[in-house]
């Protein structure tokens, strides 16, 4: 049974950690390594609702309101910045867009900018199919690398790697609905097919196997490194622990299966 996965969010109180991967609770801060109060107790990144909140709100002064669209508007950027803030007689500085979280098993902190996880460098989705040719491995392993930063740049890692994965399994690795037809035809299971077709890998001539498509998102990314997998899986692995089950098989065995099948075969031509 496959483990469900949870990946590192900044909308999450509980995922799976980056560091030592246990699925635990995670404590968020903010610097000046203020503890998220338990109100909030994720990160706030601002949306259309908050900003809509904030222009209707009667009981804000305008000057605050402005200021508030203003600290929104630096939010949305994405970029680090900092809010001069005063308590008392001391001024400080409070950092915004940069948040840590510390897991409740292991203790480490990680390191997000915004609502990327920028430390450590944390590969999303499943490890790669041990037969993998490693050319292709190395392609897998670059997409799940960037997937969280840039799901378009992995989704076309991916594709890439189908193309190469037909071409090592024999097909001519230049048409992907060619080559996964013909792989159908020697028994990949069929919704192999369907499955590439929804996620737009196949079906669009407009679309290289490796040209980024501008619609890609991380589940699009996600799904293919799946793929990947799955037909690693019929069409190497398999065969490969059903030659290594036959080659264990005494001798005898072997050749009187050997001799069944010359035997059927001569039976069969006309």
């Amino acid at each position: 049974m496959t483990t469900k996965r949870t990946p590192p969010s900044t909308t999450e109180t509980a995922f799976d950690c980056p560091h030592c991967g246990a699925f635990t609770t995670q404590h968020w801060f903010k610097l000046h390594a203020n503890h998220i109060d338990k109100e909030h107790r994720v990160p706030t990144i601002p949306g259309a609702e908050m900003v809509e909140n904030i222009r209707h709100a009667k009981e804000l002064e305008e000057e605050m309101r402005q200021n508030l669209l203003e600290w929104v508007r630096k939010m949305d950027s994405g970029l680090v910045f900092l809010d001069q803030n005063k308590q008392g007689s001391y001024i400080y500085n409070d950092v915004n867009n940069l948040f840590l979280s510390q897991c409740y098993n292991c203790k480490k902190v990680a390191v997000w900018v915004h609502q990327n996880l920028v430390f450590p460098a944390h590969r999303l989705g499943p490890e790669p199919n041990a037969d993998l040719p490693e050319a292709i491995v190395q392609d897998f392993e670059e997409a799940r690398t960037i997937l969280n930063y840039s799901p378009r740049g992995a989704a076309a890692l991916l594709r890439l790697s189908i193309q190469k994965l037909c071409a090592f399994l024999g097909e001519k690795g230049k048409n992907i609905d060619d080559d996964i037809a013909s792989l159908v035809s020697k028994g990949l299971n069929p919704l192999v097919q369907k499955s590439l077709d929804v996620v737009r890998v196949i079906g669009n001539e407009a679309v290289h196997p490796g040209v980024i498509d501008l619609k890609d998102d991380p589940d699009t990314a996600l799904r293919l490194l799946g793929l990947v997998n799955i037909i690693a899986e019929q069409m190497i692995s398999h065969p490969k622990a059903i030659r290594e089950m036959y080659e264990q098989l005494p001798e005898g065995k072997k050749q009187a299966i050997e001799q069944r099948n010359e035997k059927a075969l001569k039976g069969a031509t006309p």
